[in-house]
């Protein structure tokens, strides 16, 4: 069976591709000329040299396929880079519809994310897939390019165009996740090199699971239905004590207070040599803490303990000299 990866060379996309690449499907990937693949180098899967930006790329690549499995995306959190997640996010998700109308592909694994759910703002506020989005007044880029990825392939399901099943991860951890850019802090906390914390709290899953969930909602979930694939719900002070202490290092002490935190925010969308945005103040100080009941009643899904993601984290730190 032929399938199709976009973001195959990203964290979950590369673990996407090795589980794939062992159950005999047909993979092929669509890569830009300087995309990263060291993470697959070694599987076997046809390479499209392309971009979810570019139509023509994604037609030729779609070409008889089956199943398409949607994974590129871009997450950021400054002012300066919304365009490039409209780009990516929004148009890139929409061409990749196009293409599939046109190559009469039916079947999609679209990967949306928590954050299309929403986040809360105190620790009492648990959201699950029937939860409204209640952040719109903020206008966070990562969240809304998101969300309107989602709607647009929603909005192709209503009219009979695909059959997509849209899953949801909240936080993924795992081997190779400190390449991520959004991870430079945790980096620092394994590394013991950052004091700070923050109020919010995070849901952390493993990546090893995100990946069981993705092919259990292929085979057991309804299509244009989300699926919230999430593990344990953590504050992020207990977040950066359980990767100090798999790195076994001092984990950091001092709560930066909101108000503080979201007042550097704000200098930081002016000044961009802070490294802190408006975007990242939010993103730190609220709840994204999610109820994974649906996928485990109806997919089946079983995560594992946040520790053990955590873990593998660090672990595959360490296998690399980075700590």
């Amino acid at each position: 069976m032929k399938v199709v990866v976009t973001g195959a060379n990203g964290f979950l996309g590369s673990a996407l591709t090795k589980r794939l690449t062992t159950e005999g499907y047909d993979v092929h990937i669509i890569s830009r000329p300087s995309s990263d693949l060291s993470e697959i180098k070694d599987l076997r899967f046809q390479n499209h040299i392309g971009d979810i930006s570019d139509l023509t790329s994604l037609n030729k690549a779609f070409q008889g396929a089956e199943i398409i499995f949607h994974l590129a995306g871009v997450v950021a959190y400054k002012k300066s880079q919304r365009p490039l997640m409209d780009q990516v996010n929004v148009v890139g998700t929409q061409n990749v519809v196009t293409a599939m109308q046109q190559q009469k592909v039916k079947k999609l694994l679209h990967l949306s994310s928590v954050v299309a759910v929403g986040a809360g703002f105190h620790s009492g506020q648990i959201l699950n897939e029937e939860s409204e989005f209640n952040l719109k007044h903020l206008n966070l880029g990562y969240f809304e390019t998101k969300r309107q990825a989602e709607a647009l392939v929603l909005k192709a399901f209503h009219e009979g165009l695909i059959e997509p099943y849209i899953v949801n991860p909240s936080t993924i951890y795992g081997p190779a996740d400190a390449k991520k850019g959004s991870r430079s802090v945790q980096l620092k906390v394994a590394r013991g090199k950052f004091p700070f914390y923050t109020s919010g709290g995070v849901n952390v899953v493993s990546v090893e699971d995100v990946i069981e969930g993705i092919l259990l909602s292929l085979n057991k979930g309804k299509a244009g239905q989300r699926y919230i694939l999430s593990g344990e719900n953590w504050t992020i002070r207990k977040l950066f004590q359980e990767i100090a202490d798999s790195a076994q290092v001092a984990p950091p002490k001092i709560l930066l207070p909101n108000f503080l935190l979201h007042a550097i925010g704000s200098l930081g969308d002016h000044f961009p040599t802070i490294g802190i945005s408006k975007e990242n103040a939010w993103t730190s100080t609220l709840f994204h803490w999610f109820d994974n009941s649906k996928a485990k009643n109806e997919l089946g899904f079983n995560p594992r303990p946040a520790k053990f993601a955590i873990q593998q984290s660090v672990d595959w730190m360490k296998a690399q000299g980075l700590i």
